[in-house]
């Protein structure tokens, strides 16, 4: 009996052993948690496809260019095309023929895509300062005396927003004439057919050295309503595109706050932008920051004015519209 029993302490302790080889052996055959995640997550991997672009010839779109040109797009196993559009009304549509997946916009714009079912999302905000100048010879120099005067911007869009918020501030109202491209208004001012313009940088600055009065500046006003926007189907289906697109981004940012600009103006020449960009920018004071969050406040005076203005038929929340992850 004795020997019985010891037999079966025995059994138990090798049957015990075996059990413990059998974990060990299952267990460190199978990925933890962490390792799953990193291997079957949605955006774990850059796809093939290539990222199409929409710009205008504005200040915002500097790092996005030299990205492209300098190979930082490439570096990060991202292929971008780039398409140059010279009025905010032609980008439209494009993006509205689904021949773009991301564009440099502003939150009405986002809205409005969204409003009339083009699902997009506001991924950063832009590098932007909107000035709004008078022909050098108005004898305009202050903002009030802009009222009942003639201003050319691009109505229901940024420009408009902002030249809302300076009038509003000052009492006044004035007239719109809408010349959609950038040449056109400029020769407008400078011509003394309009009173005022609203414009983006660097042109602002090149009008200003021509003689034109710069009478307000949307980044002194804390104004911000300038975005990165991407299809919602690429955010869902190509997260880690948009992830290296940033990532390659903020290095051009980065590129532009250590290097001469006289290294990189001529590129610039290439995409609309006018002869005098070099010096426009070798006079720029601070550093050019990187892709950043659109402050909610911010967006919903936005949202506010556009559904006053009936670009949208309801006020959309900061959620629906927004997806800042890509830069956090």
């Amino acid at each position: 009996m004795i020997r019985n029993k010891t037999e079966m302490k025995k059994q138990t302790a090798m049957i015990v052993a075996a059990m413990l080889t059998l974990s060990l052996l299952f267990f460190g055959c199978t990925p933890n948690a962490a390792e799953t995640e990193a291997t079957s997550a949605p955006d774990s991997a850059i796809s093939d496809q290539v990222l199409n672009i929409g710009i205008l010839p504005a200040e915002s779109t500097i790092p996005i260019i030299l990205a492209l040109e300098k190979g930082f797009f490439k570096e990060k196993g991202l292929t971008v095309s780039i398409k140059t559009f010279s009025s905010p009304n032609d980008r439209n549509v494009a993006v509205q023929a689904k021949e773009l997946d991301g564009v440099i916009g502003d939150v009405m714009t986002g809205a409005a895509f969204v409003d009339k079912g083009i699902p997009m999302k506001i991924t950063s905000d832009i590098s932007e300062d909107f000035k709004i100048l008078s022909s050098p010879n108005s004898g305009i120099t202050k903002m009030e005396d802009l009222a009942g005067k003639k201003v050319s911007l691009v109505k229901n869009f940024i420009l408009e927003y902002i030249m809302d918020q300076f009038a509003a501030k000052d009492g006044f109202t004035y007239e719109i004439i809408e010349i959609p491209s950038f040449s056109g208004r400029a020769e407008a001012l400078m011509a003394d057919q309009v009173d005022a313009v609203v414009f983006t940088e660097p042109q602002a600055g090149m009008l200003a050295a021509q003689g034109a009065h710069v009478l307000g500046s949307s980044k002194t006003a804390g104004i911000k309503g300038g975005a990165l926007l991407f299809a919602e189907d690429v955010i869902n289906n190509r997260p880690a595109d948009i992830r290296a697109f940033y990532l390659a981004y903020n290095e051009a940012v980065d590129y532009m706050n250590t290097t001469d600009v006289a290294e990189y103006s001529e590129i610039l020449a290439n995409y609309q932008f006018p002869a005098a960009i070099g010096d426009y920018l070798s006079g720029q004071y601070g550093t050019f920051q990187h892709a950043g969050m659109i402050a909610q406040d911010q967006f919903d005076s936005i949202l506010t004015w556009s559904k006053d203005k009936g670009l949208i038929g309801k006020i959309y929340s900061y959620v629906e519209l927004t997806d800042f992850t890509f830069i956090q």
